[in-house]
């Protein structure tokens, strides 16, 4: 267990910017799409009945929920100190989050209420939903809001499938999605018939609030949400694979686990059938400030997520060459996906290949403090953008003019 002491040291040594190891997550029901960088001998470390890893967490501080099976620290970031000594960022949010976070976060929050990861199948997932509060709640949960961005540098390859089915094609009644569920066991229950497919395309994003269906494709997506593993999976059936019913119900109390009234009720109906759905979800990267102005200092910067106060991302490209000072009025955590430099006296560079284990100089999270101070970044290539993606938890108030805003 880590004290305060400890984690004030490690933000000391690193001038509030903390080094993190890698988090990998393995999905038993899904195949790795083969593009987070991560060695091919290793897919499977975690062992073949876990499934492959085809999830990255960054700066988590959520357990993963993957069954009996899942390990004490799955789904859990480690800070890693100048000294080579790591703990949990998990625990040093619960013994020092005002440190990291902000007094004024902490007492708002409780914690650092966000999970942001790297999500890399080969082709597509289930059409599944994740519950509001009023549902999560009563199995112990949060609700869960998500955001997807596709990171060009990490989708040269789209695999099998990249388009995402969304919502339920208008016009689609309770009673079709009630004949889909009552032929669970007889192979595909039919429920993509009702339902639209969006291509999906790098560079772009989409906002999936709460009680929405979706089966997510085969583009490697960054996606901030809110920190809680809830969801339910609505097909039975998926590229040839079956889907165990209890991957339905599993965030569904246990007299609730057949009445499929209950089940249909979690759904947010007018979200799923929305004529616009397009219009009123997708996102497109927003200039933080124009780029005739941010040019001239040395790089570019754009929301990639926004639209809610629950959690915003940007995506900073510094030029080649430059030195820059950039400031924040929250904590976030980062991700490098192209180029190497520095973050303040910290080295980063995104890494070509990733041993199960092994240490990367790619993710980072900043505090508040240093947020606010300005991170001085520096682009040592001659040649190359350094790109990192920066994830922030609710309430940032910058991100609020775009709250409205998709």
């Amino acid at each position: 267990m880590v004290n305060r002491s400890i984690v004030q040291d490690a933000i000391n040594a690193g001038e509030g910017i903390l080094r993190l190891a890698p988090c990998w997550v393995p999905r038993s029901f899904m195949i790795p799409g083969r593009r987070l960088r991560l060695h091919p001998d290793d897919l499977y470390a975690f062992g073949a009945n876990r499934g492959g890893i085809n999830e990255r967490w960054f700066s988590s501080t959520t357990k993963a929920s993957n069954g009996p099976l899942t390990t004490e620290d799955e789904g859990l970031s480690y800070v890693v100190t100048n000294a080579g000594e790591k703990f949990l960022l998990k625990d040093a949010v619960d013994e020092a989050g005002d440190l990291l976070l902000g007094s004024d976060v902490m007492a708002r929050e409780k914690g650092w209420n966000i999970l942001c990861k790297f999500f890399d199948n080969m082709g597509p997932i289930p059409h599944h939903m994740h519950q509001d509060d009023e549902f999560a709640a009563r199995v112990g949960f949060k609700g869960k809001p998500e955001a997807y961005y596709f990171p060009p540098q990490y989708n040269q390859i789209k695999n099998n499938f990249p388009y995402t089915f969304m919502g339920l094609e208008p016009g689609t009644t309770k009673d079709d999605v009630r004949k889909c569920l009552e032929n669970w066991n007889k192979g595909d229950n039919g429920i993509l018939g009702f339902a639209r497919a969006y291509l999906l395309e790098p560079g772009t994003g989409w906002q999936i609030d709460p009680g929405i269906l979706h089966a997510p494709g085969s583009l490697v997506t960054y996606e901030p949400q809110v920190n809680s593993d809830v969801f339910a999976m609505f097909q039975s059936e998926v590229d040839g694979r079956l889907v165990d019913w209890s991957l339905l119900v599993k965030d569904v109390p246990a007299d609730k686990q057949h009445d499929l009234d209950y089940l249909i009720a979690m759904l947010d109906w007018d979200a799923n059938v929305n004529p616009e759905f397009g219009k009123s979800n997708k996102c497109f990267p927003t200039p933080v400030k124009p780029f005739a102005e941010t040019e001239k200092l040395g790089y570019r910067e754009v929301w990639v997520t926004y639209g809610t106060a629950f959690y915003s991302a940007k995506e900073l490209t510094v030029l080649p060459g430059q030195k820059v000072t950039i400031t924040d009025a929250e904590a976030y955590g980062c991700i490098v996906v192209q180029g190497h430099g520095s973050l303040g006296k910290q080295p980063v560079s995104a890494p070509t290949m990733i041993r199960f284990g092994q240490l990367t100089e790619d993710e980072y999270f900043i505090t508040k403090a240093a947020a606010n101070q300005g991170v001085v970044v520096e682009n040592k290539s001659i040649s190359d953008p350094l790109v990192i993606l920066k994830h922030f938890g609710p309430g940032n108030p910058d991100a609020a003019p775009l709250k409205k805003k998709k």
